[in-house]
């Protein structure tokens, strides 16, 4: 891990906070349910904390998508252009892509000041929401940081977009192509 560049080590600290979040989520649901139907009893506000740790795991992923951009998406247009008006198209998405992102950040952001003094609580254990969204803000923060490396490896480096979507990439990593 450590011969990767930074922005990559921190990419993969990223998709492994949204990976844990995501294995949380998944293990609550299964204990809450197996508990429902085999001793009556589910986890107390296993609905709430997973809905919240699954946004929080939404927003971290969210994240990695501003710096591997590997959502989907349609190339017929791009396919059509040169590489040059591609990657120009790219910085204008990439650019909607940040305006967007820190547009949330700032009312997510006012949402956790505003929940601070004595904001919402899950309804059995009282927990405050607050720290969940918290952990969301810094994902779509994070997010931000990705998007801004992600634009400046296009304009410094030249990078394409998604770099390692190539088919020699996937054929080292053993993905099989018929």
């Amino acid at each position: 891990m450590l011969d990767r560049p930074p922005s990559e080590r921190i990419v993969v600290f990223v998709e492994r906070v949204a990976a844990i979040m995501l294995g949380l989520v998944t293990l609550l649901v299964a204990a809450s349910a197996f508990g429902r139907y085999a001793f009556t009893a589910p986890v107390p506000d296993a609905f709430d904390i997973s809905r919240l740790a699954l946004a929080v795991a939404v927003a971290w992923g969210f994240a990695s998508l501003g710096f591997r951009g590997s959502h989907i998406k349609v190339d017929l247009l791009a396919q059509a252009l040169s590489p040059s008006v591609v990657r120009i198209l790219d910085l204008i998405a990439w650019t909607v892509l940040l305006v967007f992102t820190i547009g949330l950040v700032w009312k997510l952001g006012g949402r956790v000041v505003s929940q601070f003094p004595g904001g919402e609580k899950t309804m059995d254990l009282r927990l405050p929401h607050w720290p969940f969204l918290s952990l969301l803000v810094a994902g779509f923060v994070m997010a931000i940081a990705m998007t801004l490396i992600r634009m400046w490896r296009m304009l410094v480096r030249g990078e394409s977009l998604e770099p390692h979507e190539t088919l020699t990439d996937d054929e080292n990593h053993g993905a099989a192509h018929e």
